[in-house]
């Protein structure tokens, strides 16, 4: 089959590699350059696996920058194009979604359009109605950023939001190029699928908040974090995973995501959803208060990015921490390999890792790596485990 992808982030590309194992995919985007680096087998974006496909294997692959040529005899196209929200509207922009879905229906009419890009509850139902489209289906994503293709090939569930018979197509050719197997597959309606998304990451970034709460009470008792987590996450039901301590929940998914469910819930009962929000503030505000109460004249950002294997630093905690201490007449300065500029939001940018080190009285580190480790009577983290 002919599949067309619209952007080529995390979310698209990883489906791209995964479908183009057995179909002929053509990514669509806008920007020039990303669209040049694939197709000379380089990945626009850091994910080992996707670097690989690129490099290794034999795809059915193009990308370009003309619409056309991607949509025109198309049978299924798939938009993972982001959706940022919007807080005018108290809502995620789908505005260009919708000019996208225009744009496929005026080059191909017989295309049935899969949406993997994170919308509102209710969107795919009204978006249909209005559009006055039936091949309009919702599939939401579960990849990490930097894993993305991995959790394609070894996904822990695949939810398509239709129970069409274009759905058991789409949900086929899935499951085609996924190296895993016995992969639990759902159908559900359109709102029950766009609910699932939402939850999903609500309850991670729950998750996040849980333990970092843990990590505040016992910071200030002077109690051991690392011995308390392990104590609680022993228990089975809770699990040793996704339990180290870190300044806040941020990168481009969960704050948003998190804010959309709120939404959402609008005048329907609730206080746990939006404590979850509520909390990931009071976080970000207690570390910013330690590291103001140690008086330091230069604190300096390890990584805007949150995580290894990532490269991306949008709506990254740190930087409202960051606020507070420039308010507060501290001077920041941040060591970010992938700024290639002198300033990043009026924040002057060191990429010389030893000049660095040496001009910050503090160095904010989310996570501890080994080229720190040589200063670690300068290091201010939370990260108990090593890991993300």
């Amino acid at each position: 089959m002919k599949i067309a992808i619209v952007g080529i982030g995390y979310v698209g590309l990883s489906n791209a590699m995964l479908l183009a194992q057995h179909n002929e995919v053509v990514a669509l985007d806008i920007i020039s350059e990303k669209v040049n680096m694939l197709n000379k087998k380089q990945s626009p974006i850091i994910d080992k696996e996707i670097q690989k496909f690129l490099k290794e294997k034999k795809l059915n692959f193009i990308a370009t920058t003309e619409k056309k040529r991607a949509y025109k005899n198309a049978d299924f196209v798939v938009i993972s194009i982001p959706t940022n929200y919007d807080n005018k509207i108290n809502s995620f922009n789908t505005a260009s979604i919708e000019s996208i879905i225009d744009d496929i229906y005026n080059f191909n009419t017989n295309a049935t359009i899969i949406i993997k890009s994170t919308i509102p509850i209710g969107f795919t139902a009204r978006i249909k109605k209005e559009k006055k489209q039936k091949n309009i289906i919702f599939s939401p994503e579960f990849s990490r950023e930097g894993k993305a293709l991995y959790d394609n090939l070894y996904p822990s569930r695949i939810v398509i939001g239709e129970y069409s018979e274009k759905a058991k197509i789409f949900t086929k050719l899935l499951l085609q190029g996924a190296y895993k197997k016995d992969i639990t597959v759902l159908f559900t309606n359109s709102n029950e699928a766009e609910a699932i998304k939402l939850f999903s990451n609500a309850y991670l970034a729950m998750r996040i908040a849980y333990f970092n709460e843990l990590d505040t009470y016992s910071y200030i008792h002077k109690l051991n974090t690392r011995k308390i987590i392990e104590g609680v996450a022993h228990d089975p039901r809770i699990g040793m995973y996704y339990n180290n301590p870190s300044f806040g929940f941020g990168g481009y998914c969960l704050p948003k995501d998190t804010k959309q469910l709120v939404a959402s819930y609008n005048n329907i009962p609730n206080n746990l959803i939006k404590a979850i929000v509520k909390s990931n503030y009071t976080r970000k505000n207690f570390i910013a208060k330690i590291i103001i109460n140690k008086n330091p004249k230069t604190v300096g950002i390890y990584r805007l990015i949150m995580k290894s294997g990532s490269d991306n630093f949008r709506t990254s905690s740190i930087k409202n921490i960051m606020n507070k201490l420039r308010n507060n007449g501290i001077k920041i300065i941040i060591y970010e390999p992938f700024i290639k500029k002198n300033f990043f939001l009026q924040y002057k940018v060191i990429n010389d890792l030893k000049y660095f080190k040496k001009k910050c009285d503090i160095i904010l580190a989310n996570r501890i790596v080994a080229e720190l480790k040589n200063i670690k009577e300068k290091i201010y983290t939370r990260d108990l485990f090593g890991n993300n």
